[in-house]
C-alpha cells in the first residue's frame, strides 16, 4: 500500500516565493534557463540548472554544476529566503490553467514503494540523465524538486483536501505563462494523520511526470542505505519528494512528430502509400486537430490531412499496440519513413501539444522539417493500464501540463 510521508520542509519566506518558483530542470536548456534567470538572483533555477552561472564551456556534468548548485541553495538559507517548518508537515500545491485546477497532496513517497512496484512506471530512463540527478540529491543531501504522482481518486481525500483550501493560500501568485500557483500548509495533525491513513488503503501510485527524478531519489537512498550499518528505515533517505494528484483532475496534452524527410518519398508518393492504412482526407490550409483516437492530422506541402487508421490495422485488446503512437510508427514512421529508432534517430523530432498546432506548420514550412504528424492524446486511463501491466510506454508519448514549479519546498535526506 501507498506511503505518504509528513516532513519537515525547506520553504521559501513568503515574499520571495514567486521569484524562487521556476520551471523545472528539464523543459529548458542552458541558454533558455540563462535567459530565464537572468537579473533574478533568487530564481530556483541558480540551484537545479546551475550551469547558468559558470563558464558556457562547462561540461553539463562536471563536478563543480552539482558543488555550485549546493552553494547557491545555501547562500538562501543563509541570507533568510528559505526557512524550516518546525514540524513535519503535509502540503497542497493547486495550479489553475485554462480554468481547470489540480490540487496536489505534497509529501514524500517511499523508496520501497518504488522498489517493491507499488509506485509504478511507464517510462524508461536514460543512465546519463539519472546519474545527473543523482549527483544533485549526492551533494546536497537534498530533492530540490518534487515529481509529478497520480494516485486513484479518493472521495475523503478530496474532501479533506477542499476543506484545507477553503483558508487563505500560503503562496498564491500567476507565472508569466499565465498559470496560476497555490500552496497550502496543512498544519493540522488530525488531517495529516488521515491522510497518511487514506494513502495506506492505495494500492499504487504512478509517476505522470518525473522519471528520472524518481529513480535518482530512490537510487541515492538504496546508496544511503547500504553505508549505514545503523539503519531503521527511518531515516530521511528512505523517502524522497514527491506532489500527488488524484487522476481524474489531469489532463494530458497530444505529444507530436515531425519528421526531417521523406525517405526519398515525393509527397504524392507518401498520400498514396498512406491510403494503405488509412483513410485519407486532405483539410486544406486551416489547422485540423484530431479528433478521436486513432485518428491523425499531417502537415505535409502547405496542407493538412486528416488520417483515419483503418479497422484491423490496431489492436485495442493490448495496452501498446492500441497506443496511437504505436500504430503511427507501425503503419508510417518504420514501414514508410524508415525510423526505427525513436530514442535515437536524428530524423525525427518531438513536439508537446502544448505549442500547439502552429509550432508543426511552422517548422515545415520553414523548411526544417518535412512532415508532421498530430496525435490526439494518451488517456489517463491508457497510461495505467500500461503501468499495472509492467509495460512501458514508446518513446514521447506524454505530456502533462501544467508543469509543476521549483523551488516552493525542498525536503532535506
Amino acid at each position: 500500500m501507498a506511503v505518504l510521508k509528513a516532513f519537515k520542509g525547506i520553504r521559501p519566506v513568503k515574499e520571495y516565493a514567486a521569484q524562487i518558483a521556476s520551471r523545472p530542470y528539464d523543459v529548458l536548456n542552458r541558454a533558455e534557463a540563462v535567459k530565464e534567470a537572468s537579473g533574478n538572483s533568487l530564481s530556483f533555477l541558480h540551484v537545479i540548472k546551475p550551469e547558468i552561472d559558470l563558464p558556457a564551456i562547462t561540461d553539463e556534468h562536471a563536478p563543480e554544476i552539482y558543488v555550485k548548485g549546493s552553494a547557491n541553495f545555501q547562500k538562501m538559507i543563509a541570507d533568510g529566503v528559505f526557512r524550516t517548518d518546525g514540524s513535519e508537515k503535509l502540503y497542497i500545491y493547486a495550479q489553475t490553467m485554462d480554468g481547470r485546477t489540480q490540487y496536489g497532496i505534497v509529501g514524500c513517497a517511499a523508496v520501497d514503494d518504488y522498489v517493491n512496484n507499488i509506485i509504478r512506471k511507464h517510462e524508461l530512463t536514460r543512465p546519463d540523465k539519472e546519474e545527473d540527478r543523482r549527483n544533485h540529491v549526492r551533494v546536497s543531501n537534498m530533492n530540490y524538486e518534487p515529481v509529478f504522482f497520480a494516485y486513484p481518486a479518493v472521495a475523503e481525500i478530496d474532501a479533506i483536501v477542499a476543506k484545507c483550501t477553503a483558508a487563505p493560500a500560503e503562496y498564491d501568485f500567476t507565472s508569466e505563462d499565465g498559470i496560476g500557483h497555490q500552496f497550502w500548509v496543512v498544519d493540522n495533525q488530525s488531517a495529516i494523520d488521515r491522510l497518511i491513513a487514506l494513502f495506506a488503503a492505495i494500492p499504487c501510485t504512478y509517476v505522470a511526470d518525473g522519471h528520472h527524478r524518481t529513480a535518482a531519489a530512490a537510487g541515492v537512498g538504496l546508496e544511503r542505505r547500504q553505508a549505514n550499518p545503523q539503519h531503521t528505515g527511518k531515516e530521511e533517505y528512505n523517502f524522497f519528494l514527491a506532489v500527488h494528484f488524484p487522476d481524474n483532475q489531469l489532463k494530458i496534452f497530444d505529444y507530436n512528430r515531425v519528421v526531417k524527410d521523406l525517405n526519398g518519398l515525393s509527397e504524392a508518393e507518401l498520400l498514396t502509400a498512406l491510403s494503405t492504412g488509412f483513410t485519407v482526407e486532405c483539410k486544406g490550409e486551416m489547422e485540423y486537430r484530431p479528433a478521436a483516437l486513432h485518428e491523425f492530422s499531417m502537415y505535409l506541402g502547405g496542407k493538412w490531412y486528416a488520417l483515419k487508421a483503418k479497422a484491423g490495422t490496431y489492436n485495442d485488446h493490448d495496452p501498446i499496440a492500441c497506443l496511437d503512437v504505436t500504430v503511427l510508427s507501425d503503419l508510417v514512421l518504420t514501414p514508410l519513413l524508415n525510423i526505427t529508432d525513436l530514442r535515437n534517430s536524428k530524423r525525427i523530432d518531438f513536439v508537446g501539444g502544448i505549442r500547439g498546432l502552429g509550432e508543426l506548420k511552422q517548422r515545415v514550412d520553414s523548411g526544417e522539417m518535412a512532415v508532421a504528424f498530430a496525435l490526439y492524446p494518451v488517456s489517463m486511463k491508457q497510461l495505467i493500464d500500461i503501468a499495472d501491466s509492467g509495460n512501458i510506454m514508446p518513446p514521447k508519448t506524454t505530456w502533462f501540463e501544467p508543469k509543476l514549479r521549483s523551488g516552493l519546498v525542498v525536503h532535506s535526506i
